[in-house]
Formats: structure tokens, C-alpha cells, sequence
């Protein structure tokens, strides 16, 4: 193959590798990259779990246990335990919950198809904590009881897919809230 031919062939992956580098260098310097699984800690408890950030789920889902709806109000509320083991300290957490159903989510799978209570709960990943949508489902024979869907991963900055345990969860009192926003549906 002569210099020119070779030059030719090279070209196009370079162009496309200084594109990719160009929309990297746009992105934030702010924009913290997570890894495709991070420590995470439900809040306002401060309960360490794993968590999956899977672009491929849309909305986010947390291990629930004995799932019940019921009116409260004449409003739709839930009531759930959480059964949790934190990561840190190794300890169980155990957690009955009753909170607004935000809404109902449809699910087809493998398995066929599932309907989920969701509910806005909080959690801290990095430095900040972001209310987000849940739903609820029994995820003891999963390996991870947080799954974070894009609507979650889209908030939080960058996700880097080779890498794991990027963030450590670091949220007091005093750190950052992101707001659940309903028009971001």
C-alpha cells in the first residue's frame, strides 16, 4: 500500500477520534463521572447500598418488600418495607414506609408484563442528593437493590460504563438538593 492509500485509510478514524475528543472537551469540567456501579445511600436514612446505573432502564427501581397500595385522603398512597443491608456497616435496615403513589409503571420483560407502584424518594450519589422517581419491586434475587434509569443517570453528569466505585456518597445536611421536576417526564 503507497503513503497516500495509507494516509486516506487512517483519516477517517482520526477525524472521527479528534470528534470524539472535541465533544468530550465540551462537556463540563463540572460534570462528575459515575461508573456503571456506584455506593449510593438512600436517604434520609444514610442506608450505603450498591447501585446499577442502567442506561437502559428509563425509570429507576428500589428493592421493596410486602407492596401495598390503599387511599389515604381520597389520594392513592403506598405502603412498603424497605429491607436493606448497608454496605458500610454491614448492618440490616429494616424500614416500613407509606408515601403518595406518584404513579403507576408498566413493565414488559422476559417475565411478561408487570405493573409497579412509583414513588419520589431521595437519594445521595457524589456530593448531592436528588429526589427521583422510583418504583417499587422485589429485587432480593438481583445483585444490586438500586437500579438508577436514565431519568436518575441524566442528573448526575457523566457515565463511564468501564469503570466502577467512581463517587463515594459524601451528603449531610448541608449538601445539595436536586428537586424531582415533573415536567421532565
Amino acid at each position: 500500500m503507497d503513503f497516500a492509500a495509507s494516509t486516506r485509510r487512517m483519516a477517517r478514524p482520526l477525524a472521527l477520534a479528534a470528534g470524539l475528543l472535541a465533544g468530550m472537551a465540551q462537556a463540563s469540567a463540572d460534570d462528575k463521572v459515575f461508573g456503571w456501579v456506584e455506593r449510593a445511600t438512600i436517604e434520609p436514612w444514610g442506608v450505603a447500598v450498591k447501585a446499577k446505573l442502567d442506561s437502559g432502564a428509563l425509570t429507576s427501581s428500589l428493592d421493596a418488600r410486602e407492596i401495598e397500595t390503599f387511599e389515604r385522603d381520597g389520594e392513592e398512597w403506598v405502603s412498603f418495607r424497605l429491607k436493606l443491608e448497608d454496605i458500610a456497616s454491614g448492618e440490616a435496615f429494616s424500614q416500613t414506609l407509606e408515601l403518595p403513589l406518584y404513579r403507576d409503571l408498566r413493565v414488559r420483560g422476559a417475565g411478561g408484563r408487570d405493573e409497579r407502584p412509583v414513588v419520589l424518594m431521595k437519594v445521595c450519589m457524589g456530593d448531592t442528593v436528588y429526589e427521583e422517581q422510583f418504583s417499587l419491586r422485589d429485587r432480593e434475587e438481583m445483585n444490586y437493590p438500586l437500579l438508577l434509569g436514565r431519568r436518575t443517570i441524566s442528573h448526575l453528569g457523566l457515565l463511564d460504563v468501564r469503570e466502577t466505585f467512581l463517587q463515594r456518597p459524601e451528603c449531610d445536611e448541608d449538601a445539595p438538593l436536586v428537586e424531582h421536576d415533573p415536567d421532565e417526564e
